[in-house]
């Protein structure tokens, strides 16, 4: 199988079993998403939509949010791990907003990441999750299903970003991410992962899956 012939297999396979793409962390807007995959850092998106209606209820805004002190928002947010440095991170992005942005998240990546606590993941996720811009998150997941595919030689997830803009068509960049998160939550874990019944590394997946 050439890796044109896989790409099109991976393309049609989760088009298939994930023909709709649903956002996985609620949200009201461009500032509630970023808050909320800040938050998403090394914690799952369910412990995430538990918390951020308990912190929004207090500030959903960044007007709002600089009139909480880190405290609060340490100790509303202590759940999702890591924070002392998302609290932080909150406060000051939201700060930056107000001085910088009139209140509003930036649409561009070079705004995003120089948000405190914003990475490229995070400002890939905003762009193209609020504002539709064409953009290919890479988080854990997607580097470790991309390898299994031989899609991507797995050695950052830097790489692996530049390998799925080369192999995929941009118009499918922001549906494919999701549908690959997706897959992997229910097909292609970390842990306990059966190649043999995969959908898809049954098919396009490394041989060393299978020794």
């Amino acid at each position: 199988m050439t890796k044109k012939e896989k790409v099109s297999f991976v393309v049609a396979k989760l088009e298939e079993l994930y023909p709709t793409t649903p956002i996985p962390l609620d949200h009201k807007d461009p500032y509630t998403l970023l808050i909320a995959v800040l938050l998403s850092a090394q914690c799952t998106d369910v412990r995430v939509n538990k918390i951020t209606p308990l912190l929004f209820k207090l500030a959903d805004n960044p007007y709002d949010m600089v009139k909480l002190s880190l405290e609060m928002i340490k100790e509303v947010i202590r759940p999702c791990g890591l924070s002392p440095m998302k609290s932080k991170g909150i406060h000051g992005l939201s700060h930056i907003l107000i001085d910088k942005h009139n209140g509003q998240v930036p649409q561009s990546f070079e705004d995003l990441e120089e948000l405190p606590a914003v990475g490229h993941k995070t400002a890939s996720v905003v762009m193209s999750q609020a504002f539709g811009v064409p953009a290919f998150p890479v988080d854990t997941h997607i580097h470790r299903l991309l390898y299994r595919w031989s899609l991507t030689n797995g050695k950052n997830v830097v790489q692996t970003e530049k390998d799925a803009k080369r192999l995929f068509d941009e118009a499918i960049w922001n549906r494919l991410h999701l549908q690959i998160i997706f897959f992997g939550r229910e097909y292609c874990p970390a842990r306990g992962h059966i190649a043999e019944t995969c959908p898809i590394c049954s098919v396009v997946g490394r041989k060393s899956l299978f020794v």
